[in-house]
């Protein structure tokens, strides 16, 4: 078993020992039954299964003091009725935490836990998946030069590790060195360089240098953060050794249109290797964990939310991304576009409406490939401690290769129960 599944393990047998005297904390558990016609998500011989999970969710924030800490975790097992795939363990988790050691001096704690597919070619499947764990640590010095300066000392020790044998662990080092400066109350602007080392246990090594302006405004309505900068990568591998640069950044926006409705930008531009964490701060994005070390990434994404009089929501999601993978001839790019409308259709009763599209290229052998999905799902408040949820959809996928499109059905039955 992946050791990021025994941490969250062990995290969530903590918080429930302590629940009784965390006002902050939620427990909740429940089993989900899931019908497929087409598990194997295939063009031919499909294989209908019912899969079941049972799980165990937990949510903690600490209280302000020396110490904190943000936990959010899921623990449970996985069984298919008709062996499709073998029975196992599965967990997520994202936990960020800091101590106060002394004036102006932390200490920093990160690890995420999150299933990543291993190809974006091969279907979404338990086989082309694996766990993925990223754990930080490291200090934090904050210099406090005066009231309008003031300089951030950061190194860390990051470890990444992967579930299935084939993919590669690393170990990377980081020191990053930030200066800004609050021209006013709203606009703040600085500089910032970053070095990193990424050591794989195959015996390459990965070093990024960059350096970049970032800036933040505030306006009544609307935050502006962001970066832009020049970065270098150079990848060692025996006696082989590859260097790229070019420019990076990243730029986040966020608006109130009315008081019912907002609407974001995120973008980032990257250079880095496929084991960084770049993917789960980009949700569409993902790395075709196959291909070559070094990577130069590429995401934006864009949304809306609505809020309505009768209680009804509308989120609508637009994405693009891509990844050039540095040591090969690949270059993946990728679009989309992701709905979701939830109205109330009774007393305690919420139905919802899921839409998806996603375009795919890869430019090595010049294939294009289409996912659409629609989702129908409905859920019951039958008391504080217990719902009740029902979901049915169809997935298709379509392709230049002939034996990667399937078409999919499922249907999905599920109690959830929150403990407190």
């Amino acid at each position: 078993m992946l050791r990021g599944t025994k941490k969250l393990m062990c995290a969530i047998a903590i918080i429930c020992a302590a629940s009784n005297a965390a006002s902050q904390t939620v427990l909740s558990g429940g089993i989900d039954s899931r019908y497929t016609d087409n598990a194997g998500k295939v063009s031919s011989n499909e294989t209908s299964d019912v899969e079941t999970r049972a799980y165990l969710k937990a949510d903690y924030i600490s209280d302000p003091g020396k110490c904190n800490a943000n936990f959010g975790g899921t623990v449970g097992y996985s069984y298919w009725l008709d062996s499709t795939f073998d029975d196992e363990m599965y967990g997520e988790m994202a936990f960020t935490g800091d101590c106060r050691l002394a004036n102006q001096l932390y200490w920093d704690v990160a690890n995420t836990l999150r299933e990543v597919t291993q190809s974006s070619r091969a279907g979404d499947t338990q086989d082309n998946r694996t766990r993925k764990n990223v754990f930080s640590t490291g200090p934090r010095y904050n210099w406090r030069i005066n009231d309008t300066n003031w300089l951030t000392l950061t190194t860390r020790y990051e470890q990444t590790e992967f579930s299935e044998p084939d993919n590669n662990d690393t170990e990377r080092y980081t020191g990053t060195a930030a200066w800004n400066h609050a021209f006013s109350q709203t606009l703040n602007g600085g500089l910032s360089g970053t070095f990193s080392r990424t050591e794989y246990d195959t015996g390459a090594e990965v070093d990024v240098k960059t350096g970049r302006v970032t800036f933040s405004k505030r306006w009544a309505t609307m935050d502006l953060s962001g970066a832009v900068g020049v970065s270098e990568i150079e990848t060692r591998f025996g006696a082989t050794t590859q260097k790229s640069d070019g420019w990076v950044g990243e730029l986040t926006i966020s608006r109130a249109l009315t008081p019912s409705s907002d609407w974001y930008l995120k973008a980032a531009r990257e250079l880095t290797d496929k084991t960084s964490d770049f993917d789960f701060r980009y949700g569409d994005f993902q790395f075709n964990l196959q291909n070559s070390i070094s990577v130069e990434t590429s995401a934006i994404s864009t949304g809306f939310n609505k809020r309505f009089s009768n209680s009804s929501t509308l989120h609508v999601d637009l994405y693009g991304n891509q990844s050039d993978y540095l040591d090969s001839a690949e270059r993946e790019e990728g679009a989309g576009a992701n709905l979701r409308y939830v109205r109330p259709i009774a007393k305690r009763t919420n139905a919802y409406l899921g839409l998806g599209y996603d375009y795919i290229t890869y430019a090595s052998d010049d294939v294009d490939e289409r996912k659409s999905r629609v989702e129908l799902g409905a859920e019951y408040q039958a008391s504080r401690q217990l719902s009740l949820h029902s979901k049915l959809g169809h997935e298709r996928k379509k392709s230049d290769v002939a034996s990667s499109e399937y078409d999919e059905n499922w249907v999905l039955l599920g109690v959830k129960y929150r403990f407190r």
